[in-house]
């Protein structure tokens, strides 16, 4: 897909929420759909800056990209906010592994819960996140 493609694909999807499709919306929602792991706002800000886009405004839009069900924020018990694209194969709702050591959060896509777990876990309530910890390869 040629990054023009993939450009029309993330105006789409933002105008189909219901949102303007903004120069920074969509440099925001193209970043999130091409990463390979949750990005913190500072990250995403960071990135966007060589675009003019300013803190402030990569935070509401982020915010405003969550609202419209095309983000998802996650929060690893560190007290700092992720976000990730949400798309057929990559809907957010899948186990993340948090390494320790180095605080890197990597997604788990092909970790699933079992049938049976499902059913164990329904006792008690729904499941929107799993969470692993331990240390990742470069850190072990």
């Amino acid at each position: 897909m040629t990054n023009d493609e993939s450009l029309d694909l993330v105006k789409q999807a933002i105008r189909d929420a219901g949102l303007r499709a903004t120069p920074a919306r969509m440099a925001t929602l193209q970043l999130l759909r091409e990463s390979a792991a949750p990005l913190t706002h500072s990250v995403v800000a960071d990135h966007l800056a060589s675009s003019g886009v300013d803190k402030a405004t990569a935070f509401r839009n982020l915010n405003d990209l969550v609202e419209a069900g095309l983000l998802r924020r996650t929060e690893v018990g560190d007290h700092v906010w992720r976000f990730e694209s949400v798309s057929d194969d990559h809907d957010g709702a899948h186990p993340h592994f948090l390494c320790v050591d180095c605080g890197t959060v990597s997604c788990l896509d092909d970790v699933k819960l079992t049938a049976g777990s499902m059913r164990a876990s329904e006792k008690f309530g729904e499941v929107t996140e799993i969470l692993l910890r331990g240390h990742c390869n470069a850190c072990r």
